[in-house]
């Protein structure tokens, strides 16, 4: 992307115009065009860095950005609410849903076509095959 966007929380957003990124151990390195030296560049340690949402490539059919599955609810195919999505975790091997239920306890559920059956977000539900004992 171009023009990156960054912020703290509870600061309004800036945009940054990006000149140049190179990847850098386990991270990257950024230059950006109105950040003309090291101190300037300190001085950004510690900013999120987003994007607003329609800047963003669109997403394939069975495709979607972890912003859109926060929140849902997800229930398995029998009906039972098993929770709502509090977060996902990075594996490598595959995304994993974080399904925090009404009672505070948490299941990890692989977010793979042999588990999730359907995502629908405009009715804001994951439905999964995955039984609510498990």
């Amino acid at each position: 992307m171009p023009v990156w966007w960054l912020g703290r929380d509870g600061e309004p957003w800036r945009e940054m115009a990006l000149k140049g990124l190179k990847a850098h151990g386990d991270g990257l390195v950024a230059a950006f065009a109105d950040v003309a030296d090291r101190t300037a560049a300190e001085a950004l340690q510690g900013f999120l860095v987003g994007a607003p949402r329609d800047v963003l490539p669109a997403t394939g059919e069975d495709e979607f950005y972890w912003a859109d599955l926060l929140g849902l609810e997800v229930v398995n195919t029998g009906g039972e609410r098993l929770g709502a999505v509090a977060g996902l975790i990075e594996t490598g091997a595959n995304d994993v849903l974080r399904v925090v239920g009404e009672d505070g306890g948490e299941r990890l559920l692989p977010f793979v076509a042999a588990v999730v059956v359907a995502v629908d977000r405009e009715a804001r539900r994951i439905v999964v095959e995955w039984g609510s004992d498990w």
